[in-house]
């Protein structure tokens, strides 16, 4: 028997836009720390420093107005929803880097790259959040509010990225954390969909994947466990799955639930 469609997870507003302002506060402040010497230290990102990677997380900020700005598409409802998204990012890769390095020659200061891109946030933070707005999305059109959970979903990866590369403290607002992580979760579910895995990112997400026998009852017999951080890393490759094993930042029980087969859910 084939497994049942997931009902999609909804989104609240008011937590959304909540997490988009703490976690744009939260760049913005370390940004303003970074020295010329840091700016210089590689990325992490293929062929970035970490200039090119904060230039990268402004654009990040500036797509909501940028496509709210636009002429609202002519289609009855939405094209893309947030899985689409998270399994399609690959196709654009290149298109984004190459915008990516343009925008870091224009922008001497990324400090104020970021700056600017608040302030073009700033007064459409209401309309970010509707999910009653269409957006112009370049795989079709998006609920402005998909569109927004989907930002945050890039400024906690590249939060994480700016703080490792540069050792200035990033933390993550709590709202963009868990909708980063439970978008990556319901991704995965849909990427390898089934009932055989269990997989537990408390205290944010729980979803099930992978084909197999059906658990109903008790102890799941496959069941993988993680912290926010690293499922974020694992999800959108940024680590090692024996690494994290090696590590005990994971744990994986059960004779399917090893799950390389199935990661990096972005792609």
């Amino acid at each position: 028997m084939p497994p049942a469609k997931r009902k999609p997870r909804t989104y609240e507003p008011a937590l959304v836009r909540a997490g988009l302002i703490g976690q744009v506060e939260s760049v913005r402040t370390a940004v303003h720390r970074l020295t010329p010497e840091q700016l210089a230290l590689p990325s992490g990102l293929p062929g970035w420093d970490v200039h090119h990677l904060v230039v990268h997380i402004a654009g990040q900020i500036e797509a909501v107005p940028r496509l709210l700005a636009e002429p609202p598409p002519r289609v009855p409802g939405p094209q893309t929803d947030l899985n689409t998204w998270a399994m399609s990012t690959a196709a654009v890769a290149d298109r984004l880097d190459a915008e990516t390095r343009k925008h870091a020659q224009e922008y001497e200061s990324a400090a104020r790259a970021v700056d600017d891109a608040v302030e073009q946030l700033e007064p459409v933070l209401e309309q970010a959040v509707r999910p009653d707005v269409l957006l112009p999305h370049g795989f079709g059109a998006m609920r402005a509010l998909d569109f927004t959970v989907t930002r945050l979903v890039e400024l906690v990866v590249h939060s994480d990225d700016l703080a490792r590369a540069t050792g200035v403290r990033v933390p993550p607002a709590r709202q963009a954390l868990a909708s980063a992580v439970r978008l990556l979760a319901d991704a995965l579910a849909a990427k390898a969909p089934g009932s055989s895995v269990e997989v537990r990112v408390p205290p944010f997400a729980v979803v099930q994947c992978v084909e197999g026998p059906r658990h109903t009852r008790g102890t799941p017999p496959n069941v993988v466990e993680t912290d926010p951080l690293t499922w974020i890393r694992l999800a959108t490759g940024r680590t090692d799955w024996a690494a994290e094993l090696d590590a005990a930042h994971l744990t994986a029980s059960g004779e399917r639930a090893d799950l390389r087969a199935h990661l990096p859910v972005l792609g």
